[in-house]
């Protein structure tokens, strides 16, 4: 099984999720913790993206809210989190 790291704009975050909105919090726990268990599942609406780096994909936590991490070999790397336009806007 391959390991679920954190970029530290990410663990930033999601302290920042965690003390203003704990539901959401709750629900992006959640949503990692299916991801681990079968990262295949289709109710967490996976996406390749094709514009950013390679081997990049997006992970629904709701509607609005994503999780952008690249798959390696031994890992996924979560490296981008937010609203739907904080995630896909270019910088």
């Amino acid at each position: 099984m391959k390991s679920l790291k954190f970029s530290t704009d990410v663990l930033r975050k999601l302290n920042e999720i965690q003390k203003k909105d704990n539901q959401l919090y709750k629900r992006i726990l959640k949503q990692l913790e299916l991801f681990q268990q079968n990262p295949k599942l289709k109710s967490l609406r996976l996406h390749k993206i094709t514009r950013e780096i390679k081997n990049s994909w997006s992970m629904s936590i709701t509607k609005s809210f994503r999780i952008i991490y690249i798959e390696t070999d031994e890992e996924y790397f979560f490296y981008k989190i937010g609203t739907h336009d904080e995630v896909y806007r270019k910088r």
